[in-house]
C-alpha cells in the first residue's frame, strides 16, 4: 500500500447506522462490479463503526466535568452549606466531585462527545492505521498486479480513506483520488451513507479505468465485491 487520501475534517453526516439492509448491501455490490468493468483494478468497500477506543478521552471528560462540578461548588458555597464550614463539608465536595468524574467519564463513551474532545489529528491517526491493517486483513494487496483500492468509511470519526496499492500509486496523484472522496462527501453531507459509498466507487472506477484499463479476456474478479462491514 502507498497512496492515500483521506476526508479528515470534512462535515459528514454519516450517522451511527452500521446495519445496512440486504437491498443496500446489494446496491454496494452492484456498483463494484460496474466499476470493475473496464479495469484491472479491484475495489473493496468497507464501512467501520470506529477506527479507535480513545480510551483517554474518557478521562479527559472526567477530569473536565469534576473540574466544573468542584468549581461551581465553591464558587456557590453560600448556598450549600449555609451554616458555616466544618468537617463534613469536604466529603461532600470529595463526594461529588467523584460522581462528576464517573458521570464525565461515561460521557466520555459517547460518540459526540469523542469527536469533541479528541484531537482531529489523533482521529486521522486512528482511521489512517484501521485502514492499513484493514488493507492487510481483507487481502487488498494480494491482487496479481497490486492494484486493489480500499474505500473506507468510518462513522465516529466522519471520515472517509482511500489506500491504495503501490502499482496504482505509481500512475495517479493525491489530487486524482481526492475525486473520489469528494464524490462521496457530497452525499454523505445528507446523511446519505449508501449514495455516497456508491458515488464514490463508481467516480474510483473511472478514474481507474483510465490508468489501469481491463484487458479484454483477461480480466479475472480477484476480490470480493461483497460490502465489508466491522465493528
Amino acid at each position: 500500500m502507498a497512496e492515500a487520501i483521506s476526508g479528515e475534517g470534512v462535515p459528514v453526516e454519516t450517522g451511527e447506522r452500521l446495519e445496512l439492509t440486504t437491498q443496500e448491501r446489494e446496491r454496494i455490490s452492484l456498483a463494484v462490479h460496474a466499476a470493475e468493468q473496464h479495469t484491472n483494478a479491484e475495489i473493496v468497500p468497507m464501512i467501520v463503526s470506529r477506527s479507535g477506543l480513545y480510551r483517554d478521552t474518557r478521562h479527559r471528560a472526567g477530569l473536565l466535568l469534576s473540574l466544573v462540578v468542584l468549581t461551581l461548588m465553591l464558587t456557590m458555597e453560600t448556598f450549600w452549606f449555609p451554616w458555616g464550614r466544618h468537617g463534613s463539608n469536604a466529603a461532600w465536595l470529595v463526594l461529588a466531585t467523584t460522581m462528576a468524574y464517573g458521570g464525565g467519564s461515561w460521557l466520555g463513551t459517547v460518540p459526540w462527545c469523542i469527536r469533541l474532545l479528541t484531537p482531529r489529528d489523533r482521529m486521522h491517526q486512528k482511521v489512517r492505521f484501521r485502514a492499513e491493517r484493514a488493507f492487510t486483513t481483507h487481502a487488498v494487496s494480494r491482487t496479481r498486479e497490486r492494484t486493489g483500492v480500499l474505500i473506507m468509511v468510518s462513522l465516529l470519526e466522519h471520515q472517509i480513506y482511500v489506500l491504495a496499492d503501490q502499482a496504482l500509486a505509481q500512475r495517479v496523484s493525491s489530487e486524482r483520488w481526492s475525486s473520489v472522496v469528494e464524490a462521496a462527501v457530497s452525499r454523505l453531507k445528507r446523511g446519505d451513507l449508501v449514495g455516497g459509498l456508491c458515488q464514490g466507487i463508481q467516480v474510483c472506477g473511472t478514474l481507474l479505468a483510465e490508468v489501469s484499463p481491463g484487458r479484454q479476456g483477461d480480466n479475472p474478479d480477484e476480490l470480493s465485491n461483497e460490502l465489508v462491514i466491522e465493528s
